[in-house]
Parts: structure tokens; sequence; C-alpha cells
């Protein structure tokens, strides 16, 4: 029985990581749809764009918080671990990137892979997560290539520092899915900050 419920729990994860928030906030407060704006993602980053930072913030909450609740119960409450925790925890950014509300075609499942290591880690990888992207939004200008990296960066503290074979699981399957739903950024070469800005130095 406690096999089934799991099932159950996973498929649930993944219709609330399936629920459109960005859409719906921006339908709300812009009064239209945000893929029409920026790259047309259906995500906080173009709610921001359409209708400013306060929907931006209550839209990002909400997909971060889709995915920490089902991962973060399941985890940290029920106690749960090995392949039907791992079910759990792919389970909302997969709803997030391939949304039925949205024919398939949803966000790139940023915020809920974010949501998912608050629900697992608490703080630790969170914090570790929020470093590589500072630090890549410093370096490059791509932010495709700042959200791998910064994955990777999170890989390899794992690996070093907390050596859990769940945890391990989660990142390696969350990292085609970023790679895929970021695949026209990975398609241009990454550009780094600190050479471009030494060229209009020396006038170049």
């Amino acid at each position: 029985m406690t096999l089934v419920w799991q099932l159950l729990w996973a498929a649930l994860a993944f219709w609330l990581g399936a629920l459109p928030f960005a859409v719906w906030v921006g339908r709300r407060a812009a009064r239209r749809d945000i893929r029409e704006v920026g790259d047309h993602n259906p995500g906080a980053t173009n709610v921001l764009r359409a209708s400013g930072f306060g929907p931006f913030l209550l839209a990002m909450s909400l997909d971060i918080s889709k995915a920490a609740a089902p991962v973060g119960l399941a985890y940290q409450v029920f106690g749960w671990r090995g392949w039907p925790m791992w079910l759990v925890a792919v389970a909302p950014p997969l709803g997030h990137a391939f949304s039925p509300f949205l024919r398939g075609r949803g966000g790139k499942a940023v915020a809920a892979v974010f949501g998912v290591w608050i629900g697992l880690t608490l703080w630790e990888l969170p914090v570790v997560a929020l470093a590589g992207i500072a630090i890549g939004f410093a370096l490059l200008t791509v932010s495709g290539w700042v959200v791998v990296l910064s994955l990777l960066g999170m890989l390899a503290y794992l690996l070093l520092w907390r050596p859990d074979p769940l945890l391990i699981g989660v990142v390696v399957t969350q990292l085609p899915l970023l790679v895929y739903t970021h695949r026209a950024d990975l398609a241009r070469r990454p550009s780094f900050r600190p050479a471009r800005r030494w060229r209009r130095a020396a006038g170049d």
C-alpha cells in the first residue's frame, strides 16, 4: 500500500508542477498572455517584463512552492527514500516543462528545480545554486549556460561533500531536462563579461 501511495504522490507532484502559475498571474496582472513577450517562455521572467516586480515575485514564489511542497513533505515529513523519492523529486520540473495545461509546452523549469532542492535539503543546495548563479551571471551573458553550469556545480558539491546517491540521482536527471529547456541558449556561444569589458576599455 505504501508503494501505491508513493506513486500517487509522484503523480500529484507532476500535476502540481504542471500548474502554469506564471501564465495565470501574468494574465491577471497584465491582462495579456506572457508568452507574447520576451522569449515567449511561460515563466516568471516574462511576468516581470509584462507586469512588474510584484506579480513576478508572486509567480516565482508559486512556481518554487509547487515543487518544494510535495517534495519536502515526502522527504522531510514522510521520510521517503530510494527510487520512489527520486520519482517524486523529478516529477515537478517535468510537469513544469511539459505542462498538460499548456499542451506540453511548459517553461524552463528553473524555479521548479530550485523548489525541489528546498524540499530535499532546505537551505544547503539552494545556497550552492544561488552562489553558482551569481558567479555565472557575473561572468557570462547567456543565461542558459549559467543555469547548466550552476547545476554542474551542485553536482560537484554533492560528489565532494554529500555523496548521497538519491541526491546525485536527482541532479543527474535534472541536467538533461535543463539542457533541453535551455537548448536555444546553449546553441549560442557563451560570451564572457570580463572579456567584453576589457575589449571596450581597449577601444576594440
